[in-house]
């Protein structure tokens, strides 16, 4: 069943990870071994989870690097379903075997 509207992977490690722990960005980006800046963009919803990014934090929150790639893919066809005009697209007849 599709979600409605999915929230980006940053909101949910905003509103599950960090908000209830007090744990800052900095602190995270840390312990992922990556640039402040790089998780702040994740964060903002200006920047998706890539396979690197989904192990690292599969690591260091816990959950399956699938699990976070799967959020980041069903967010993307939820925006790509509001936004993409598929009117002249047309469905191809395949010849009978």
């Amino acid at each position: 069943m599709a979600m409605f509207n999915p929230p980006h992977p940053g909101e949910f490690i905003q509103e599950v990870y960090l908000a209830p722990n007090e744990m800052s960005c900095r602190e995270l980006s840390t312990k992922l071994g990556v640039a402040p800046s790089t998780l702040n963009r994740i964060l903002k919803g200006s920047s998706g989870i890539s396979p690197e990014m989904a192990l690292r934090l599969s690591k260091a929150l816990g959950r399956t690097p699938e699990s976070w790639l799967v959020m980041q893919d069903c967010y993307d066809l939820w925006q790509a379903k509001r936004t993409v005009d598929l009117h002249n697209v047309t469905r191809v007849q395949y010849k009978a075997a």
